[in-house]
This record gives C-alpha cells, structure tokens and sequence, in this order.
C-alpha cells in the first residue's frame, strides 16, 4: 500500500537546506522547455501530436492574454506592458483563429474538464472580451458542466471590479487566482504593484458570495525590504481572508534575463538567511492555520480537492502546477503557450509580433518542441511521484514501466546513498520515502534522475529555496 508523506509532517533543518539548496527545475514537465528543439516542423509536431493522443482523453485549455497595463518588478512571465487596451482585440482575433485550427485537430467532441485563462494580465480584457473567449471556447470544444468541470482565471485585484467579477462567475468560471505578492506598502512600493488591501478582502468576500468553488492567491516571498515581520504580518492577513489555496513563491532574482528586475537593489533584498527564515515562518504559520503543505510552495485547506488527491495518491502535476486533471491532454493557446499532446510537448512563438504573423498565414504558431523517448516518459513519470507524494512504490513503479529498476537507475540510486545518509529519504528495495527534512528538498531528489540536468546549465534555473 502507498505509504504518503503526511501532509504536514515538515522538518526543517537550515542546515541541511543550506548544503542541497542549488538551482534546479521545477518539474512542471519533463524534459524541462531547455530540452524542446526549435528545429522541428511544426506541421511535423501537430502529426506526431495527433498520431500519439488517445481519442478519449479529455481535454486541459489554457489561453494566454499577455497584456498588463502595468510592470510588476519581480515579474518574469512572457507579458506586453502597454495602457493601449485596443491592442487586445487584435490579438484575440489571432487567437480565434488558432482556437479553430486547434479544435479542428484535437476537439472531436473530446470533454474539456479543464480551462484557465493566464497572462500576463487576463482582466486586462473588457468583460465583453473575456465573455466572447468563453463563447468560442464552447463553441468549439465540448466544455464539460459547471459541477464537473475547473474552469478559473488569474485575477489582479487592481482590474477587476465588483461588476467584473459576478460577470466572470455568470459566463462560467468557477476558480480565481489573485494576485497579492505581499500586502506591504512598501514592497509594494518596491515592486511597483501598490494595490488596496480592503479591495482584495471585497472582492474575496465577493467571491464567496457569487459562488465560485475555488480561491487562490499567490504570495511571493524574497521581494525587497520584506522581513519576516512583514511577511508574516502579510501571511496573517490572507489567512484571516480564509482562501482556499496558497501559493508561496521564492523570488528568483535574474536581472540578466528580465529586464524589469533591474529596477530593484541588491541592497534591498533579503539575505539568503532571511529568505530561509522567511520561509520557515510561512510553513508554520500557514500549517497551523489548519491549511495542508501540499509540497512545492503550495497549500490548500485539507477539504480541498489538491489536498484529498494527495492524500488518496491521486495527485497530478503539469505546466499550471499541482492539478487533479494531469491525465488530460493539454491545448494551450496564445503567444508563447506551452502544449502536452500525447507524448509530445510543444510551445508557440514567444514574441508576440511572430506569434500573430505566424497565424496569419498558417492558423498555429507552433516554433518548438519534444517528443518523448521510452527513457523520457519512466523518467516524468518516476519525477511526478515523488513531487506528488514524496514516495515512490519501486515495485509498483517497475511493473508499470516493465523494468529492473535497480539495474535501470543503478547510477541514480548510487547517487540517492549521500542523500540517504543526510537524512533526505530513505531508500530500500522496494520504496523510496522522502523523509519530513527531505519534503522541502524533493527538486534535490529529482535532480538525480534528470538524465539532462549535467548538460544543463545551472543558472537557467531558480534555486530550489
């Protein structure tokens, strides 16, 4: 029987985190976006796409909007900062024209059980824009009810009015996600994001109110002149606000490769230590507020469909994070949205000038991609136990994938033994067990058996604390 981590069995031991905290994938696909090669067909991709899909798969949509009318200062999302909210039309005409092209190849009344619209800033759009989306989206694809189904938007409280939100709930969406990053004034100052802490506790009452199943918001810790005061101070407040689930993300600082970071001072962020200290106090105020750490900066209530999948062994993961709907083909959509189609992942055009030509003359702006070996899919799936679960059934695992593990992964189970030994995991011949230190530290796990990662280079990736 699957033996889970329980959920909020966390040890922290700085000392341990200091010695394994090295920069690292998160694993929402693998192979990571490094690996998809821009010199393949995309004519070529959508066949091999189509030929490996089952016909009875559901489907996952996602649509890219990747207008802000503002910068964020940490942001490192594919996004157009532009007040111009008349560019958003011709994109979405874009868009629409993929919506058809796509549905004609994947559609085949196959069940949507999933949609999410992200950005970028969706609530960019005008109500009557986001409700024309959903309209094509059912005209198109065969979206499943509102009971059955997860359909959610990324929401920035800054754009989104009371009107605004019960239209969102009327044309369909059930889930928020909201954007807050840190109630501070003056991180927000910092960050260039100033917003109204009384507006999010409305428009959250609000959402209660209308119905909406699901209530997510997205906290960022190591954003300048936070400490742990102010961050728990900030923690106590969203706590207060009762949501539903909680992302608490690290902040990567990478001024090389996103422009906007260079607006912040290095002598205004936190220390590394701070950061440490930082996180360590969000674990324990969040966890003994009753909420589940589901594992990768995230939480949820223990009624929350993340939190029972996990402890059932029924979680998933995929481009959008922890989901209960992994088993689903993913048809993204929109300038630089990623795809998992079959045993294929592809990407659209980054750059948004591209990405509008491109379906101007052919319907789809496909630029890059990766089918997956044999060695690839025992890899992804071996990688998304254990950051789902923190286990992994050998016995169970090997069955499945039809091999000798300890013959397959000799090298890697080599390198599990230090690991081991600093009390990480614990490994036999038939399991292997994250341990309560090693919870925190599963992307240090994974790592072993990404059979890319030493052809990769380091700092392309966030650190795993």
């Amino acid at each position: 029987m699957k033996q889970l981590a329980s959920s909020n069995s966390i040890s922290w031991d700085t000392q341990l985190i200091k010695r394994h905290d090295l920069a690292g994938p998160r694993y929402t696909s693998y192979p990571t976006a490094l690996q998809f090669d821009s010199s393949l067909s995309s004519i070529n991709l959508l066949q091999q796409a189509k030929s490996t899909l089952q016909i009875n798969q559901p489907l996952s949509l996602y649509f890219h909007i990747p207008f802000c009318a503002h910068v964020c200062y940490y942001c490192a999302c594919n996004k157009v900062i532009t007040a111009q909210r008349q560019r958003a039309q011709p994109y979405l005409d874009s868009l629409y024209q993929e919506m058809q092209y796509m549905a004609g190849h994947y559609s085949a009344g196959r069940e949507v059980r999933q949609l999410h619209i992200g950005g970028g800033t969706p609530t960019f759009l005008s109500d009557s824009q986001i409700a024309q989306l959903m309209e094509k989206a059912r005209q198109l694809f065969n979206l499943v009810d509102d009971q059955h189904g997860d359909f959610s938007i990324e929401i920035d409280p800054r754009e989104c009015s009371a009107d605004s939100l019960r239209n969102l709930r009327a044309i369909g969406f059930n889930r928020i996600s909201i954007g807050i990053q840190d109630l501070h004034p003056q991180v927000q100052q910092a960050v260039n994001r100033v917003q109204d802490t009384g507006q999010i506790v409305q428009l959250i009452k609000q959402a209660k109110a209308e119905g909406f199943k699901s209530i997510n918001v997205d906290l960022i810790y190591g954003l300048p002149h936070q400490s742990v005061e102010s961050f728990s101070d900030t923690l106590a407040q969203v706590i207060e606000m009762s949501v539903d689930r909680l992302s608490v993300f690290n902040y990567a600082h990478m001024p090389d490769r996103f422009r906007p970071q260079r607006h912040i001072r290095d002598q205004d962020l936190p220390s590394p230590a701070q950061k440490l200290a930082i996180q360590q106090q969000s674990i324990i105020q969040l966890t003994e507020a009753g909420y589940v750490y589901i594992g990768m900066d995230h939480f949820a209530k223990p009624d929350d469909e993340l939190s029972l999948a996990q402890a059932s062994g029924q979680l998933q993961r995929n481009f959008q994070g922890y989901t209960t709907h992994a088993d689903c083909d993913l048809v993204a959509m929109g300038v630089s949205a990623i795809s998992k189609i079959g045993d294929l992942y592809y990407q659209n055009a980054h750059d948004l000038s591209i990405y509008t030509d491109l379906i101007e003359k052919q319907q789809q702006a496909i630029c890059r991609g990766v089918t997956l070996t044999r060695d690839d899919k025992i890899r992804r799936d071996l990688i998304k136990e254990l950051i789902c679960h923190c286990y992994l059934d050998i016995d169970k695992f090997a069955a499945q994938q039809q091999l000798d593990f300890s013959q397959y992964f000799a090298s890697e189970l080599a390198q599990l033994e230090p690991l081991a030994k600093d009390g990480l995991l614990a490994v036999d011949h038939h399991s292997i067990q994250l341990t309560a230190s090693g919870r925190l530290l599963v992307r240090r796990v994974c790592m072993i058996f990404d059979r890319y990662l030493p052809r990769q280079e380091q700092q392309k990736f966030s650190r795993i604390i």
